[in-house]
């Protein structure tokens, strides 16, 4: 879901927010923006700073902020925005990503949220100086989820998705080989005449239905554990998200199945009758789900992944007059670097001394070198040929052009289509309206059915 943020900025009175202001230069300017604020319903106070660019606004209702905005632009300003990028861990549906959202957007200050869910990330575009990284990770955690700055996040963030997908892989394998048998005893007569005799005959009923109750509950407490884990706490706090459709349906088969196993007395005959193979199935084919979308995840990440790989670890920049072999991370702005024959620039830069060829075909495609000599341009991650050059550094980190379009094939990847977001929003009322048409078939049957109304409802 893509949120322009329409929630408001404050749910109470004397409530405060700071608004950064770009382009005023006078006293006139100042009350020009006061003047505007306190038109806005709701804006009891506006005190404007021309030194610090910024206004401090007392809110008595709830405002939108883009009403805010727009009174500032109506005075002829503009309000300075700042964006963050967060990777997030344990999304698993379209429901966690309305909740991160909603998490989010309830932080003053926010105008989008947008997450992801095929990227695992967050990209946040926020009122300068109201948020930081750190509230929006707290936000996030306080939701059920895991939260990192994409900068500390991206270096380990394939080694995860390919743990995450072994992982995966290893649950549903066992979880396959322990179904199978539940599978085969429970429904086996249908594919294979005569073999519920066998069974009967062989094994009997209690020792059966006992060999499925083991099995399944391996199953269930096992590879499905980390539905329980994560979907119990999400029906807790009034989240349900497909965690917890699958918690519950798997819980109430096995529940129910257990009960008919040791308690079978207490229910009519004819609805003495076990699920533990649904149980058990439910679980296997929503770990293939989810496997199979571990792998189409690790496909959408190798573009990048191809491109960080661009990016080198180490620089050697002059320090106190020595050549010192350092993490890409130390390297500033204004730095000198020395490139050798046949290694990748480590930054964007200048060439002030030295003669070469520099492959750039990672950028225009070309496949012949570029001759570069003083005062021409470097990008990182292009090829030094046949010559040392000293290059002055002139973009870092995430201002690097390979950082850039690394950034931009995110953005890529994590652009949404109108109809991904209807989609969005059926599946966030997806879960509440199962459970709630499971509850209301229960009732009926408990209010319409015939003696034992509660058997034939359960």
């Amino acid at each position: 879901m893509t949120a322009p943020s329409t929630s408001s900025v404050a749910a109470q009175a004397d409530y405060s927010l700071q608004l950064p202001i770009v382009g005023m230069t006078c006293a006139s300017c100042v009350r020009r923006v006061e003047q505007a604020l306190l038109k806005v319903p709701g804006v009891v106070e506006a005190n404007v700073n021309l030194a610090n660019e910024q206004a401090e606004v007392t809110l008595s209702a709830d405002i939108p902020v883009t009403a805010l905005q727009q009174a500032i632009a109506s005075a002829g300003f503009d309000t300075r925005i700042e964006q963050f990028e967060l990777a997030i861990v344990g999304m698993s549906c379209a429901s966690c990503v309305g909740r991160v959202e909603k998490a989010l957007q309830r932080i003053p200050g926010v105008l989008v949220a947008n997450v992801n869910l095929a990227t695992e990330s967050a990209h946040l575009e926020v009122l300068a100086g109201n948020a930081n990284h750190q509230q929006l990770i707290t936000a996030i955690k306080q939701s059920g989820y895991e939260a990192k700055a994409v900068s500390s996040e991206r270096d380990d963030k394939q080694a995860r998705k390919a743990e995450e997908q072994v992982q995966l892989q290893r649950a549903f394998w066992w979880a396959f080989i322990l179904t199978l048998p539940v599978f085969i005893l429970e429904m086996g007569s249908h594919l294979i005449p005569g073999m519920a005799a066998w069974v009967e005959a062989t094994l009997g009923q209690t020792l059966n239905w006992s060999i499925q109750l083991v099995l399944t509950t391996l199953v269930l407490f096992g590879p499905g554990l980390r539905f329980l884990r994560s979907g119990i706490p999400a029906l807790l706090r009034g989240g349900p998200d497909m965690n917890s459709l699958v918690a519950l349906g798997s819980l109430s088969a096995w529940t129910f199945s257990l009960v008919v196993l040791l308690f079978g007395d207490v229910l009519p005959e004819g609805t003495r009758h076990v699920y533990f193979e649904a149980a058990a199935v439910i679980i296997t084919l929503i770990l293939l789900g989810r496997n199979l979308e571990a792998r189409a995840k690790g496909r959408t990440g190798e573009a990048i992944q191809r491109l960080l790989t661009l990016q080198v670890s180490t620089a050697r920049v002059q320090r106190d007059g020595q050549w010192q072999e350092l993490a890409l991370e130390e390297v500033q702005v204004g730095d000198k670097v020395l490139v050798r024959p046949g290694e990748r620039m480590p930054v964007d830069g200048t060439v002030e001394q030295g003669h070469s060829y520099v492959d750039e075909s990672m950028l225009t495609g070309e496949p012949m070198p570029i001759e570069k000599q003083a005062g021409d341009s470097v990008v990182g991650g292009t090829i030094n040929k046949n010559g040392a050059l000293e290059c002055v550094t002139t973009q870092v980190g995430n201002d690097t052009l390979l950082a850039q379009i690394i950034r931009m094939v995110e953005q890529a990847q994590g652009a949404k289509l109108p109809i991904k977001a209807l989609v969005d929003k059926v599946t966030g009322v997806f879960v509440p309206v199962v459970m709630g048409t499971a509850a209301l078939t229960f009732l009926l049957w408990l209010w319409l059915a015939p003696s034992p109304a509660f058997s034939f409802a359960l």
